[in-house]
């Protein structure tokens, strides 16, 4: 009997809500993983059973924590952890790795954090819907990219609502705001020659303000979203049209071929050219 599913999601062109990995896995007596750490934000549900999770804290100190069924852990980007199935009930659980936009801000909704990385539901109902969205999209690995990134979204959604801490709904909704204005402006003028102070101003923010609430909100500076955002569109245009290196550059944002094809490969580790060779036929 097969006790081990494990998927890699096929696209990485999704910039509000991106999954990476996913799969199910009953565990043997005493089974573990790590220590390791993860690119992205990484979340277990498990099913049956109960083990241990040992997790660096905020302050660098490691933890340990006992998770039974029905119960989940979120291990953060960059952050030290082994995970441990108990010798006598080892567990079974489902996991997905995803990150984005929306991330952040949802996993402290649902009250989340490095110092409070195990999930606790307030509703059954909510949690139920929760483990069916991952099981899901784990079972329907050969559905489409899109398709996926729905369950995915319906999947965070049943998180935060399931748990969800209560805050502040005003700060909330004024920053909800502030995101909206300077992801339009990014949207549209990102092939221009725009700057954080241009975001900013259409955000009506002091730079150095605008900047702090930015990358609370996605975890990541205006910069490095904006970079982020360019490359993803190359790839794009890389992967979908026959266009030069240099009219693509162009089309991102940067009318210097050298600027375009230095900053590709620093986000990429590999020139356009000899990326558009490796992923289209």
């Amino acid at each position: 009997m097969q006790n081990y599913l494990f998927s890699i999601f096929p696209n990485e062109n999704f910039v509000d809500l991106g999954l990476y990995q996913f799969g199910w896995e009953q565990c043997t007596p005493a089974h573990s993983f790590g220590p390791a750490a993860r690119n992205h934000y990484l979340f277990h549900y498990v099913i049956s059973g109960s083990g241990t999770l040992n997790a660096t804290d905020s302050k660098g100190i490691s933890q340990t924590y006992h998770i039974k069924s029905g119960q989940g852990f979120m291990i953060f980007p960059n952050q030290i952890t082994m995970y441990t199935a108990s010798p006598d009930i080892p567990w079974e659980y489902t996991w997905l790795e995803f990150d984005g936009l929306r991330v952040k801000e949802a996993i402290s909704v649902a009250g989340l954090s490095y110092d409070q990385p195990i999930y606790r539901a307030k509703s059954r109902d909510l949690r139920e819907e929760m483990k069916n969205e991952m099981l899901y999209i784990t079972n329907h690995s050969d559905a489409s990219p899109f398709h996926l990134i729905g369950h995915l979204f319906l999947f965070l959604d049943y998180l935060t609502r399931s748990c969800a801490q209560l805050y502040t709904q005003n700060h909330s909704k004024l920053r909800d705001f502030y995101m909206k204005e300077a992801m339009n402006y990014i949207e549209q003028n990102f092939q221009n020659d725009i700057s954080v102070e241009d975001i900013a101003k259409v955000c009506r923010l002091n730079r150095s303000y605008f900047g702090k609430i930015f990358k609370d909100a996605v975890g990541k500076s205006p910069q490095e979203f904006l970079l982020n955002y360019r490359m993803i569109k190359a790839t794009e245009l890389l992967k979908l049209t026959s266009l030069s290196v240099a009219d693509i550059g162009n089309a991102v944002g940067y009318q210097n071929p050298l600027h375009f094809s230095r900053a590709f490969k620093n986000v990429y580790g590999v020139s356009p050219r000899t990326w558009r060779n490796q992923n289209t036929n």
